[in-house]
């Protein structure tokens, strides 16, 4: 393809409301414009790179003895009903209703369809198991779509979707996925941390995130050095370790503290350090109203909070409700005397002597005890830190980190089937429900944590296998009759030995077209300058900044064999 005739409309300068680098540069290097809020148009060189994901998914993905197929993006309400999730999805779903009135949604993921066909297609347990797949658009309505292609409103997913006549077989399933996102991701040249995660919406018994180490990832990743135990906050398991305390108990004293609300308030207004305050944070579960407990230097793992009380919505009381639960404006909170339901971090269980809100406004109680009020029940609550030991080894303090989530494996067991009643008939001719997997990969999202993870202040460094083109041929004076004969020489011979390659055949300055080469990415420039006079030209590695100088009779082979050795770092 020569330069002049590509659709490539680089911009000198950052876009205003771009935030993180892959969001800039994939803007700055023409590879796709935003449309409206969330949405977003791939022009020709960003629709390459997509598409090379795609391929890489497909080919491991068939690999693995999946099957693809394609279902329709529009899907009907009966479905959702059918299990239960139309009414509890959210606002994220996009709803539609036709000219007849019937209500649709553009789907946000599609485990209803999938088992919806399976149901109606399979009846043996000699046609299981099944392993189908898609690549297809989604649609979610975010309330506030940032960071690019990160977090939007449409976006091409791999939604895979396992059928198994059992949990062992379940187990061989998820291996196989598991399996082929660590190939995929290693084609893709990206550097990722398997982490365990809560199953959240998706339902299910167990789940693992493949997250991108990034400081703009939107989530929280803790992992341990020694073991390799690794789980997102969501997740990651809070150590209940005794502590002994030997405090004698002192007498409850209530303490007029005037406007003072938060922890760190306290802690200047009283003097005591956080680790001695108990904050009470008062929840709205589904209908339901419960206080929570956690040290003041601590979260509260909202996730875990949901979990335990088996939740389906879970948010924070408004300040009217708190204000009608515990008699006092919002930061006077505590759990002497309430009428709902208090539950407590398992840490609360080793404190004596702590601070709590007094329930009245402007008030608070030192010297606090677990006799002075009833806790229903202890559990891990909290979010871990860095100053937790490891919950598998023990031995280790985890690491911290954000990470970009690009994939997601789910093992759902019957959560589905049961409510379609997706079952089939074993050897004895009995009806059993069949067992699913659910398993996701972020296209978009996965070129952008690229970038986010390959880039510097030049701009893009694809990895070979998903850039846009392997090779740059670039003459520095195109009117130059030699180095324009020469160009296109190298340039034809590339192509018809399979490269994929471009040729910068515009009438710009040498600077103009090396910053250009280099913004969006190509992994190998061949710069034809003054020296094929005496018969040289110039080849560099975008990656390693490498230049060699080599024989213009021999650069084409040389230039393939540069490729070859660069396909074969991200061979699996």
């Amino acid at each position: 393809m020569k330069v002049s005739e590509l659709f490539m409309p680089t911009l000198k300068e950052t876009p205003s409301d771009a935030e993180i680098e892959s969001h800039k540069l994939m803007l700055r290097s023409g590879f796709m414009r935003q449309l409206s809020s969330g949405i977003y148009v791939y022009l020709p060189l960003g629709y390459r790179v997509l598409r090379k994901i795609e391929n890489i998914v497909r080919e491991e993905m068939d690999r693995s003895g999946a099957q693809e197929l394609h279902m329709s993006a529009l899907m009907p309400k009966e479905l959702w009903e059918e299990s239960g999730r139309w009414a509890v999805f959210g606002p994220e779903m996009f709803r539609i209703k036709d000219r007849n009135e019937r209500e649709y949604c553009l789907g946000p993921t599609h485990e209803e369809a999938f088992t919806y066909i399976v149901r109606n297609e399979i009846t043996s347990y000699r046609e299981l198991p099944k392993i189908l797949y898609q690549i297809q658009t989604k649609f979610r309505d975010e309330r506030r779509p940032r960071f690019g292609v990160m977090r939007c409103r449409e976006f091409t997913m791999k939604d895979a979707y396992s059928f198994d006549i059992d949990e062992k077989g379940l187990d061989i399933s998820y291996q196989k996925m598991y399996d082929a996102y660590v190939r995929i991701f290693k084609r893709c040249g990206l550097d990722v941390k398997i982490v365990e995660a809560d199953t959240g919406a998706m339902g299910g018994a167990s789940s693992h995130e493949f997250m991108v180490p990034s400081t703009v990832g939107e989530a929280e990743i803790a992992y341990c050095k020694a073991c390799g135990y690794a789980a997102n906050l969501e997740k990651a398991e809070c150590l209940d370790t005794p502590v002994e305390n030997n405090e004698e108990l002192k007498e409850k004293q209530e303490v007029y503290t005037p406007n003072v609300r938060t922890i760190e308030e306290l802690v200047n207004f009283l003097s005591i350090d956080s680790t001695k305050f108990v904050k009470t944070m008062i929840y709205k579960a589904d209908d339901k109203f419960v206080a929570v407990l956690v040290r003041g230097d601590r979260e509260v793992n909202e996730t875990k909070l949901k979990n335990l009380l088996g939740a389906t919505e879970l948010e924070l009381a408004s300040a009217e409700d708190v204000e009608r639960i515990t008699g006092a404006k919002v930061g006077f909170a505590g759990p002497i005397s309430l009428s709902i339901d208090v539950y407590a971090d398992n840490e609360i269980k080793y404190l004596k002597n702590f601070v709590v809100g007094a329930n009245k406004t402007d008030y608070h109680i030192k010297n606090v005890n677990l006799s002075d009020f009833k806790v229903t029940k202890f559990a891990d609550l909290r979010n871990i830190t860095q100053d937790d030991l490891c919950p598998k080894c023990r031995s280790q303090k985890v690491t911290i980190e954000r990470g970009i989530e690009v994939g997601h494996i789910f093992k759902l067991g019957t959560k589905y089937t049961e409510a379609f009643g997706c079952v089939y008939t074993d050897e004895k001719g009995e009806k059993k429900l069949m067992i699913m997997g659910c398993y996701g990969i972020g296209i978009n999202r996965t070129a952008a944590a690229i970038i986010e993870q390959m880039h510097d202040e030049d701009g893009i460094i694809w990895p070979i296998t998903v850039a846009p083109y392997e090779v740059i041929v670039v003459p520095v004076n195109i009117k130059d009759e030699n180095q324009h004969k020469i160009a296109f020489e190298i340039y034809e011979s590339l192509q018809k030995n399979g490269i994929e390659v471009l040729i910068d055949d515009r009438d710009e300055r040498a600077g103009v077209k090396f910053k250009d080469a280099d913004l969006i990415g190509i992994p190998f420039r061949v710069t034809v300058g003054k020296k094929v006079s005496e018969g040289k030209l110039e080849i560099r590695n975008r990656r390693t900044k490498e230049t060699f100088e080599v024989e213009i009779d021999n650069a084409v082979e040389f230039i393939m064999n540069l490729i070859k050795q660069e396909k074969a770092k991200y061979q699996v």
